[in-house]
């Protein structure tokens, strides 16, 4: 019986130490973690090694404009013709005057009040104080050279002249009484010759007559009557410049490049 007894415990010691271990779980792979950083759009075209590196540029500066010389042709038609109302005797036109000048630059302008020089020149024909006016502004470099012409005598009749423009005096302003007359002109008011980077070849202006509004007479031959309180530049549009119902022009001036 003792025997029995030993054998049934190594049998049940024996069962105990050969129980299968349970069965392990298979582990799922990781993952791979990528470190690199997406970044939205196209990417860029990485340059060769031996490329050149990319260079700024710039727009190089327009190269300075020449000096022009041109010839002012002033070609009065004004007569008894084409302006019949009242035509005076010895219709005439006083020495021509002007200056090339800088673009912001006037001499004289529509709506504003005359200066003493153009006040003189229109009533008188003088031409000292828009001289000295003139180099007064090429003393401050706002104008360049200055104009001077004859006149024409009688009317209609044809003079010339020539002058000088540069880039920083490309405009010009040219006046004449109209004589015998009040206070009355033609002229033209800074007259740009430089156009897109190039002087002109050639520019017709139409002249048409002025009040320098500091004369109050009505008529071509009135005696002085000097404006109190003298009133701003004004185009004529009234007897006895009216012809058929309205002002013709007096003439023209040429402008013609001479250089080119």
């Amino acid at each position: 019986m003792k025997r029995v007894c030993i054998f049934m415990l190594f049998i049940l010691l024996l069962s105990s130490c050969v129980c299968p271990s349970p069965p392990e779980r298979p582990v799922a792979p990781i993952a791979s973690i990528s470190t690199d950083v997406p970044t939205a759009g196209p990417q860029p075209t990485p340059l060769p090694t031996d490329a050149p590196l990319p260079t700024e540029t710039s727009t190089p500066a327009p190269a300075p404009v020449a000096p022009a010389e041109y010839q002012l042709t002033f070609e009065a038609t004004w007569s008894a013709v084409t302006h019949p109302t009242d035509f005076p005797p010895n219709p005439h036109f006083s020495g021509l005057i002007g200056a090339a000048h800088s673009p912001g630059v006037r001499l004289w302008q529509v709506g504003e009040r005359a200066s003493p020089g153009i006040k003189n020149m229109a009533e008188t024909g003088g031409k000292s104080s828009l001289d000295g006016e003139i180099d007064t502004l090429i003393e401050a470099g706002d104008a360049c050279v200055k104009i001077s012409g004859g006149g024409i005598n009688p009317s209609p009749g044809v003079v010339t002249l020539v002058f000088a423009v540069s880039q920083d005096c490309p405009a010009v302003s040219v006046v004449t009484m109209i004589a015998p007359s009040p206070d009355w002109f033609v002229g033209v008011s800074a007259l740009n010759l430089l156009e897109d980077g190039a002087w002109v070849d050639q520019k017709v202006v139409e002249l048409f007559p002025y009040d320098a509004g500091t004369d109050s007479g009505a008529s071509y031959t009135s005696p002085d009557l000097p404006t109190e309180d003298p009133d701003a530049i004004f185009r004529i549009e009234t007897d006895p410049l009216l012809a058929d119902g309205r002002v013709p022009s007096l003439g023209t001036f040429t402008f013609t490049r001479l250089d080119g």
